[in-house]
């Protein structure tokens, strides 16, 4: 089963945000949202997580946490309905924000960068639910599909093959099937999707199909 998650992009206002997840809520059950307070990366989103409360509650929230001290994040999202946390591997302490993550009822990721070496991540898959693995280098959408991914995909399939594969970044209509091939079951997706609003029905059925 091939899961589209959508996701917003690192926009600044809860208007950019409210309006593209209310796109796309129609036709799937999960809603990807970038954070980034420019620690780990060079970008700053929206961060009013109380206005959350006001978006459409039939469909789940992941965030992506691409911030240097993700820890500080987990009461917040928790507090506003995000049910999925993933944080990043390259941010300060890693352990801490599983250890922290653990009192709340949520599903666990950790994410790895697109520069970065898959034995960053290996110490962390026998405790998060999600590995999600970045088809670029983390902070903008829009970037070209780095090739390198598929083979730390096929990689962390072969080795530890219950662990389930998100991939953020490059996903399109030409890149889904390598991705899918490679053995990620999971794809976030945003400029494919927002780049042509009129035709979003039909293009997150394209990469499920």
């Amino acid at each position: 089963m091939i899961d589209v998650i959508p996701a917003p992009g690192t926009v600044k206002t809860f208007d950019e945000v409210k309006e593209r997840i209310l796109l796309v809520a129609p036709y799937v059950p999960w809603i990807h949202l970038d954070i980034a307070d420019n620690t780990l990366v060079n970008n700053d989103t929206f961060r009013d997580f109380d206005q959350w409360k006001g978006l459409p509650t039939n469909i789940s929230y992941e965030a992506h946490l691409m911030v240097a001290n993700p820890e500080k994040y987990i009461r917040p999202l928790v507090k506003a309905g995000f049910t999925r946390l993933i944080a990043h591997v390259e941010c300060q302490d890693p352990r801490r924000f599983l250890e922290d993550v653990k009192v709340e009822e949520v599903e666990v990721g950790m994410a790895l960068d697109g520069p970065s070496n898959i034995e960053e991540l290996e110490p962390f898959f026998e405790e998060i639910d999600v590995a999600l693995i970045m088809g670029i280098e983390a902070g903008f959408s829009g970037q070209e599909f780095q090739l390198e991914t598929i083979e730390k995909l096929k990689a962390i399939h072969l080795a530890f093959p219950e662990v389930i594969l998100e991939v953020d970044g490059g996903v399109n209509d030409k890149t889904a099937q390598m991705i899918k091939d490679a053995g990620a079951t999971r794809l976030v997706t945003t400029s494919f999707l927002f780049k042509h609003p009129e035709s979003i029905q039909r293009n997150i059925e394209l990469l499920q199909r």
